[in-house]
């Protein structure tokens, strides 16, 4: 199968897709409603779309094409509303985070559809453990050379994006001492990671038919890259983040996003290089295990440095980008929680502190995404 041609698409637009927990109000564990969740959501007329995930408990939505984060926060606002309203009828909760606290995998019911079960059958207990929860974001790239030197470019900054989205710090009931454990079920998937590195779509194309080629994979959708190429679009899709506690956060990355692409794009402060990848394994592993308090290895320097003080860095860096597309609103949300060292893996830990039942916490997590 050839690759298909890279679309157009506007350069710096947007698009979001959220992942998130349908559970019940009476223990808030999750709860397999997505059926009658969509069928609901299918009354409502919405921008963008709502459509099942993996498995019965899960439910993806997503904006349609943005030019500016305000635009993403306002078409999210209307889909969660919608969401909020279908689940009040239905007596179940729809909340953000990147796991489900205490649910087990092996209760969970995959989705009655062909690629889902085409996809348990080949990657057995896996497809139910991917029961976790992401939020990916997609940017407009004017053609396809410019698109794949921005997701290398965009690789130096993958710890940020764990950082700032953490949300998955239990797994089956347990505190991993992970701020973003979620990404650990993503690296068992043995088409994950970083994608190859080719800066010009002739590469790629050479890359994918060979892959292609052994049979391995039949399309772009079967690599689960941390950034990969999605040419129907027109767009790279970073898929890093933990699905957020609320959509303002959710808006919020994707301004950020938005912001770093333009400066990227627009100034071309470095060219990407194979090397860059030496220290990607390690600097994409300490934001997983410690959130914003990781270590950043510099991939041109090898200096080493506080993530938190990278992250500072490089939003007073692109700040004129920030300005320029109206993002401020959403970068200041995150650079005060560099500043106080918050992120929602940090809020989840002190409400299971006070707690000390995660039931209580689900409970809490499903009324912040409502926006209480």
């Amino acid at each position: 199968m050839a690759l298909e041609p890279f679309s157009q698409s506007a350069a710096l637009s947007l698009g979001v897709e959220l992942e998130l927990q349908l559970v019940n109000t009476n223990d808030y564990d999750l709860a397999p409603y997505s059926d009658d969740m969509l069928r609901l959501m299918a009354k409502v007329p919405l921008p963008g779309s709502v459509v099942p995930e993996m498995t019965s408990s899960m439910i993806e939505i997503s904006t349609g094409v943005c030019h500016s984060s305000a635009e993403v926060l306002g078409q999210l606002t209307q889909i969660r509303d919608a969401l909020v309203k279908s689940a009040d009828k239905l007596n179940i909760a729809v909340t953000g985070g990147g796991t489900h606290p205490f649910q087990m995998w092996h209760d969970q019911r995959i989705y009655d559809k062909p690629r889902f079960r085409e996809l348990s059958e080949l990657y057995g207990y896996l497809s139910k453990q991917f029961t976790i929860f992401g939020q990916h974001v997609h940017v407009g790239c004017p053609d396809a050379d410019t698109a794949l030197v921005l997701l290398h470019r965009m690789s130096r900054y993958i710890p940020h994006f764990i950082a700032l989205s953490a949300s998955s710090p239990f797994v089956q009931a347990q505190d991993t001492a992970f701020d973003s454990a979620r990404l650990n079920s993503v690296f068992a998937f043995p088409l994950s990671g970083r994608a190859p590195f080719a800066l010009t779509w002739d590469e790629f194309s050479s890359y994918f038919d060979k892959m292609t080629h052994t049979g391995v994979v039949k399309s772009m959708k079967d690599f689960y890259w941390d950034i990969r190429p999605k040419p129907e679009y027109g767009t790279i899709e970073i898929r890093v983040f933990d699905t957020p506690l609320t959509i303002g956060r959710a808006a919020a990355l994707a301004a950020y996003v938005q912001s770093l692409a333009s400066w990227l794009m627009e100034e071309d402060p470095f060219m990407p290089a194979e090397d860059d990848y030496l220290v990607y394994t390690y600097n994409r592993f300490q934001a997983c295990r410690f959130g914003l308090e990781a270590v950043y290895v510099d991939p041109a320097t090898g200096e080493h440095m506080a993530l938190r003080d990278h992250i500072l860095a490089t939003m007073a860096r692109i700040h004129p980008h920030i300005q320029k597309l109206g993002a401020s609103a959403g970068v200041h949300l995150l650079r005060t929680s560099v500043e106080l060292g918050n992120n929602d893996a940090r809020w989840l830990r002190e409400r299971q502190g006070q707690e000390r039942l995660l039931a209580e916490v689900v409970r809490q997590s499903a009324q912040k995404f409502r926006g209480l």
